[in-house]
Parts: structure tokens; sequence; C-alpha cells
């Protein structure tokens, strides 16, 4: 009973950074545009967090649990799979667009190719709950959940919000409205609540396999951060003075900024 509980809390946390996602669309209900430097800075800021919270968090966590050749093997396997998944989305091409024209085989078909593409995350979330219940953790509804795994919620929470807005801009040249857009943002990222599930579960029973974990999530998130986060921002910011350069730097400042204290906890 008590593992059921566990996992559905940590299926809530996942779902939580799933709806952070809409909040990327929630701008459109009273613009109809958000600016090129607004969205840089976004990109920027969620890079800095990620990035932070797999140094500060993830590795930092991996060591006080096994060695760095274990937590290195780890980060290898996670970028392989970015790598991989990078290369069936290739072949995918998905569109945002495609969400309000697809019946429902096609739904299901997109949200395969979206939970290649978002399982890092839920898997993030995942192990950083592996200690939930055990002592040292903050008392939430009656869990006693570890700071990490509060820190790397709200991180991978922020990090959707830009993703969030992303797959609402076609949306809105489409004229479908605000409030659609916010459900096909949410739907983009459900696949993480079950990648959550999963790895927490995974390193739950397997413990030995915890630092492999720590390093996969956190390998995996700095090569998306590398491959895609910052050169969307630069992509985005191509028509900004130097080229959104100084935005992108401002956001993944405040970003490193905002993540910094995990690593006195």
């Amino acid at each position: 009973m008590a593992l059921l509980g566990n996992l559905t809390f940590v299926f809530i946390a996942g779902f939580i950074t799933a709806l952070a996602t809409g909040i990327g669309a929630l701008p459109f209900y009273f613009f109809d545009s958000i600016s090129d430097r607004r969205n840089v800075v976004l990109w920027g800021l969620s890079s800095g967090i990620m990035v932070s919270a797999s140094l500060f968090g993830l590795i930092q966590e991996g060591l006080a649990e096994g060695s760095m050749l274990e937590i290195g093997i780890g980060m290898v396997a996670g970028v392989i799979l970015v790598v991989v998944a990078h290369d069936l989305l290739l072949d995918a091409d998905l569109d945002p667009k495609q969400y309000e024209e697809a019946d429902f085989t096609k739904l299901v078909l997109i949200l395969g190719i979206l939970t290649v593409h978002s399982f890092p995350e839920g898997i993030a979330v995942g192990v950083s709950f592996a200690d939930l219940g055990l002592e040292g953790g903050t008392q939430i509804l009656g869990f006693t959940v570890p700071i990490l795994a509060i820190f790397m919620t709200i991180a991978i929470s922020i990090h959707n919000i830009p993703e969030g807005t992303a797959i609402s801009i076609p949306l809105k040249s489409m004229g479908v409205p605000e409030w659609k857009m916010v459900w096909w943002a949410v739907f983009s990222s459900l696949p993480q609540p079950i990648g959550a599930v999963i790895a927490f579960a995974f390193v739950r029973v397997a413990r030995q396999f915890l630092p492999y974990g720590f390093g996969f999530a956190a390998g995996a998130m700095i090569y998306l951060v590398l491959s895609e986060f910052i050169p969307e921002a630069l992509d985005i910011g191509q028509n900004l003075p130097s080229g959104g350069k100084p935005e992108l730097a401002g956001g993944i400042a405040v970003g490193v900024a905002v993540m910094l204290p995990l690593a006195f906890i």
C-alpha cells in the first residue's frame, strides 16, 4: 500500500511538470504574440536551470551513492538515448499544427513520438524521488520528500514553460482557441509522469543502479540543453542585436542563480 502511495505521489509530481507546459500558452490569452527577445530569455533560463540541476543536484547526489565511473556510464547512456531519439524524430517530422487536425490513431502516434522526446525529463523527476519516504527530506502531504526531488520538479516545470510557448505559436497562427492551446501544450508533456513513475519504481527496486540513474538523467538533460535548447534560442534570436546572445546569456545566468542553492543543501 505504501508503494502505491509513493507511485501516486511521484505520478502527481510528474503531472505537475506536464501542467506547467500549459503555462507557456497562457500569455496568448492576453497577447497575439510573444517577442523573440522574451522567448530567447525563457530558453536561456530553462537551459541554466537544467544544467545547474544536473550538476548541483543529480551528479552531486550520484556521487553520494556511487563512483564517478558509474555516473559517467549513466551519462553516456543518457546522451545515447537523446541522440537516438533525435534521429527518430527527424524521420517523424512532427509539427504541433498536426495536433489539432489529427484523429485518434494519429494522436496515439504523436503521443508515442512525444514520449521519446520528453521521457528524459520524466526520468530525471523519477530518479530524484529515489529517497521518497526516507529520512532527511521535507514533509509534504504526509510524505517525506527529498529536497532534490522538490528542486527537480520545479526545474523541469520551469523548463516546460518555453516548450509550451513554442508549441502554441503555430497553433495560434491556425486560430486555435486559447484553451485548446493550453491543452495541446499539456498533452505534449503527458509522457513525463509516466517516465517519472517507471524511473522511480526501477531505482527503488534496483537500488544498486541508482548512481547510473542519476548519471543517465544528468547526461540526457545536459545534452538536450546543448543540442536543442541553446540552438533553438539562437535560432529564435537571429534577428535580434548580436543574434540574441546577450539575452540568452542573461537567461542562463538567472537560471544558474536560481538553482545555485541546490549545491549547498
